[in-house]
């Protein structure tokens, strides 16, 4: 019995291993987004850049932050007058305040360029009065076998 427990176990873990794919570069990702497929993000903020009240902050939270892309849109080049290619996503949940009592929106935009960059931008609210507590933007490259950004993507089989 413990055998076939083991087995399930093994297996469980493997589709669930082999079930994910890492996304490299702005390309993959488009192809990921563009053809129906699910993309998740997981940010680790401690390998950004924070920038907070327009200034740079040296102390940047040893955090880790995820999210699914359901919602995107996509912007060529020169569509708002922009330089290169990029996509956008955004989510809010409701979530517990970690900086203070009680709950707090946390909304989260992602932005990632045609060159790798990505930047995201974390803002919580009350969720009476909407009033912003916090707002933070943190500043990568997407992570893959050349670098070791703080933005992880992965496509879900």
């Amino acid at each position: 019995m413990k055998s076939i427990i083991t087995i399930l176990a093994v297996i469980m873990s493997a589709s669930i291993l082999f079930g994910q794919k890492q996304i490299n570069n702005f390309e993959e990702l488009m192809e990921a987004l563009n053809s129906g497929k699910e993309v998740r993000a997981i940010f680790h903020y401690k390998k950004c850049q924070l920038i907070s009240d327009n200034e740079i902050e040296e102390k940047v939270p040893d955090a880790v932050g995820g999210m699914s892309i359901e919602v995107y849109e996509y912007f060529a080049p020169m569509a708002v007058y922009n330089k290169e290619a990029f996509v956008v996503s955004s989510t809010s949940k409701l979530i517990q305040n970690p900086l203070g009592d009680g709950y707090v929106y946390n909304y989260v935009k992602v932005k990632v360029d045609a060159t790798n960059k990505v930047k995201v931008t974390a803002v919580y609210l009350n969720p009476l009065t909407y009033e912003e507590n916090m707002s933070e933007n943190f500043f990568t490259e997407m992570k893959n076998k050349d670098t070791d950004g703080g933005a992880e993507f992965f496509v879900i089989d």
